[in-house]
């Protein structure tokens, strides 16, 4: 089995994590109801995606 010749030092360990962070999700205006939904996603508010309705809404 394979094991490390060498303990990593602590910089080294940590310079390797530097890239895991909180991003900000891609959030995009709904072009039925102009509210911010995700990208990608079906719109909360009125249920639309691509221009045509995929759920309907109880106000609707």
């Amino acid at each position: 089995m394979a094991v490390p010749k060498r303990k990593w030092s602590k910089a080294r360990s940590r310079r390797g994590r530097s890239h895991y962070k909180v991003q900000t999700p891609g959030l995009t205006t709904c072009p039925q109801c102009k509210t911010l939904k995700l990208a990608h996603h079906v719109c909360k508010q009125c249920g639309y995606y691509k221009g045509r309705e995929v759920v309907a809404t109880e106000g609707a």
